[in-house]
């Protein structure tokens, strides 16, 4: 069908490089090509890991993709693993992991091919069709864009290979679908709404019971949409820096201002401790999704607020299950022990989101904990399948029901970013030419071959250990200048490399 050019044009889309790119014509490596220039992890009695990660990666370059004449694509990309689409929240996710093997193949460039589809108002759909290039969803579909997680994942980019020249590319377009999502998705009072698809999670029982949970915004603010504006609008800030463009980011620093308030004083509960959805009627829904956790990722948690709400997470009738984080609180009727997808599923994204958050906070000893639970389920789970699932039963060592399976797809976060971040506890800060390592495993473990920055390759080594209080012996070697801060329970080193 043909309708009347209603487009009204954003400025920043016209800055928009990837709308005028040519096609790259690349070969597509193979994972046994690739094993050599991927990171290499070992950890001391944990050979069930180990093999997990690299069936992760075996899984990923399965999933690599050429640009077609069809699709109007213009860099080879991962597949989102899930239907015939290129998923804008799956690929931003799968991202987060796949950097760490940006020397075998640029990952990255998977969201180029959905910058190169923005509409010249700034919109993005969240499906691209990898037949013919088109939108999924009309872009004033209810469930048409989201979750905005794009400046995430080009942020935490930026923190491992320092990529100035990329930033200064995404930036306008990442401002500009911003604003798409401010002049179209938001109510009067300036917070968001969106959908079940739309925020990606699809089922969770959030809204009134006369609307569809999946595609209707039910006229709700919706917690995680106005959170996650925030961390877009935060992260942009920070962008506007490096590239040079603060002077253009007023309402961005306004926007923050304005939603961080109303977030926490309209959506948050002081009885419960806790941030919900406001329905129409004015009432918060009583619904403890796992979505209010950006928060701690937004940073946007009063101090004094902060250890009653991340108590939830401790919590065993709540998030604290068998196998967490569950989606949702246990202690909601809807709750479904199998996971019901998003009724009570344990999703790597999600989970990552809430353990980058805690980081944020200052929690890092209950993400390690976290994280090394989770990760433990997810490989009892592997050890019984051969594989990796969408999702996971929050009660039972069992894939969540429904769940695809070989899903890299996003849970290659767990075997691999989970792991080296929140297990063995690295986290890189290349612009600040900043390694910081907060060991807290006993046996010995590292990895060689790590990447950092575009030129550096470290190899890291922890010994055994007796004790949490016991100074780590660490072998570290850098081919570039890295300072690495040792944390350890009862102390902290730094060492200078290369």
């Amino acid at each position: 069908m043909r309708y009347l050019d209603m487009y009204v044009n954003n400025r920043f889309v016209k800055e928009n490089v990837f709308l005028k790119t040519t096609p790259e014509a690349k070969a597509l490596p193979t994972f046994e090509d690739a094993k050599e220039l991927l990171p290499a992890p070992f950890w001391e009695g944990h050979d069930r890991a180990i093999a997990c990660y690299w069936k992760a990666w075996q899984l990923a370059f399965k999933n690599l993709r050429k640009p077609t004449s069809d699709n109007g694509f213009i860099s080879n990309y991962i597949d989102t693993a899930f239907n015939d689409c290129l998923f804008m929240w799956d690929s931003s996710f799968i991202l987060i992991f796949a950097r760490y093997g940006n020397r075998a193949f640029e990952f990255q460039k998977t969201l180029d091919n959905l910058y190169a589809k923005q509409h010249e108002d700034g919109f993005i759909c969240r499906e691209i069709r990898e037949d013919d290039g088109g939108d999924q969803f009309h872009r004033f579909d209810l469930s048409s864009t989201g979750p905005n997680i794009m400046p995430l994942t080009e942020w935490e980019y930026y923190l491992n290979y320092n990529d100035k020249a990329r930033l200064e590319k995404v930036f306008p377009v990442l401002v500009g679908y911003h604003l798409w999502l401010k002049a179209f998705r938001t109510w009067t009072d300036g917070s968001y709404w969106s959908t079940g698809w739309g925020c990606g999670m699809d089922n969770t029982p959030r809204l009134d019971k006369k609307y569809h949970e999946s595609f209707s915004h039910g006229h709700m603010v919706w917690a995680d949409t106005c959170i996650q504006q925030i961390l877009s609008a935060k992260l942009l800030l920070q962008m506007s820096d490096v590239v040079g463009r603060r002077q253009e980011m007023q309402a961005f620093e306004e926007e923050v201002a304005l939603l961080s308030d109303l977030v926490n004083h309209k959506l948050w509960d002081d009885d419960s401790a806790f941030y919900y959805d406001l329905w129409k009627s004015g009432e918060l829904n009583q619904v403890k999704s796992i979505g209010a956790y950006w928060a701690l990722l937004a940073d946007i948690v009063p101090e004094n607020q902060k250890e009653k709400f991340i108590s939830h997470l401790r919590n065993e009738n709540e998030f604290n299950r068998p196998h967490p984080i569950p989606t949702l609180s246990a202690d909601h009727p809807d709750y479904q022990e199998d996971g019901g997808y998003w009724r009570g599923g344990v999703w790597a994204p999600t989970n990552y989101m809430v353990l980058k958050g805690l980081h944020i906070a200052g929690y890092d000893a209950l993400a390690h904990q976290i994280a090394s639970k989770h990760l433990d389920h997810v490989l009892m789970v592997y050890e019984r399948t051969g594989t990796v699932w969408e999702n996971y039963s929050p009660e039972n060592v069992a894939p969540g029901n429904p769940a695809l399976p070989d899903f890299v797809g996003w849970t290659g976060l767990t075997p691999i970013a989970v792991l080296f971040e929140y297990v063995f506890g690295l986290k890189p800060n290349v612009p600040h030419a900043i390694l910081e390592w907060d060991v807290r495993l006993l046996d010995a473990h590292g990895i060689s071959g790590y990447p950092y920055g575009n030129d550096g390759i470290l190899d890291l080594r922890c010994e055994k250990r007796t004790s949490p209080n016991e100074k780590p012996i660490i072998t570290a070697k850098s081919n570039i200048p890295v300072t690495l801060v040792v944390k350890w329970a009862d102390g902290e080193e730094t060492l200078k490399l290369g």
